[in-house]
């Protein structure tokens, strides 16, 4: 199917602004990081857990994203096992708060964990881990969204065209090890930076564990130079990235399993479908 050049930057404005302004007014309040300065040594940070056992003003501080004072009293502040912790890009843990403080809570759904992923229980380690491991996915699949819209929209190197799920295999294999070892290289960095060398002595200590003073997702890579340098726009961008790459996860997921059930790229499935609500026959002339 031959595409004008029209049809293909307007989908690409559509999905790239709908991407930017998804769900991007954060609610600063549903994610503040709550702690007073206690006389009291901090435990190791293995041993810290999330706990809902709060105090009931607190719950209803989160259902109140207002915090307004009810009957002339302010909600009662719980304490932190972190008081004295060095906060990391303006977040200190707060073992009493939703995924220990850390941001990505919006409108109009709040704290929205139906699996229970950060359920009670859950160490500050494994909540790292899970926010490293979303961050990371959201940035490829925001680049994988954009990428399906371009790749197919025109003619790629190596003379690649058609589905994008099937553009991988035309790749020849000079180019296909070189683009292997480019991802092995950015990994291996960011296991270096964020992550803990294991060690086989103390396996159950080292494995799967970040570094105290890492912040997931912060690999240091901004040429652009966009990373706020306060805790408030910190939080806000951070929250604006994780909501846009939960929904970017979601539109490549759709897009790929597309795909893969009718063999047609994203713009033949789009004009089959215009046709359709047009009421004109996508079969024919075919």
């Amino acid at each position: 199917m031959k595409l004008s050049l029209n049809k293909v930057l307007v989908l690409l404005v559509c999905t790239l602004s709908a991407t930017v302004h998804a769900f991007h007014v954060p609610i600063s309040s549903l994610s503040t990081k709550w702690h007073t300065v206690l006389a009291a040594e901090p435990p190791e940070v293995e041993d810290v857990i999330y706990s809902t056992k709060t105090d009931p003003t607190v719950a209803s501080s989160y259902a109140d994203t207002t915090n307004t004072v009810v009957g002339g009293e302010s909600p009662a502040i719980p304490t932190s096992e972190f008081s004295n912790t060095a906060p990391i890009n303006g977040w200190v843990p707060s073992s009493t708060s939703p995924c220990f403080g850390l941001p990505g809570v919006v409108a109009p759904t709040g704290y929205f964990d139906p699996i229970g992923f950060s359920r009670s229980g859950i160490t500050l380690s494994e909540v790292k881990r899970y926010r490293e491991a979303e961050v990371q996915h959201g940035r490829v699949a925001m680049l994988a969204t954009v990428g399906y819209i371009i790749g197919e929209g025109f003619s790629g190197p190596f003379g690649m065209s058609g589905p994008a799920n099937d553009q991988l295999q035309n790749v020849p294999l000079p180019a296909f090890v070189l683009l292997t070892l480019g991802i092995a290289a950015a990994e291996l960095n960011r296991a270096r930076i964020g992550w803990v060398e294991p060690d086989l002595g103390s396996w159950t200590k080292t494995l799967f564990k970040l570094r105290e003073n890492y912040y997931p997702g912060d690999i240091g890579f901004d040429p652009l130079g966009l990373k706020p340098t306060d805790a408030k726009g910190f939080e806000d961008m951070q929250t604006k990235e994780l909501q846009n790459g939960r929904l970017a996860m979601l539109g490549w997921a759709g897009m790929c399993s597309q795909e893969l059930v009718n063999h047609k790229t994203i713009f033949e499935t789009f004009d089959f479908y215009e046709k359709v609500y047009s009421g004109v026959n996508p079969y024919e002339n075919m």
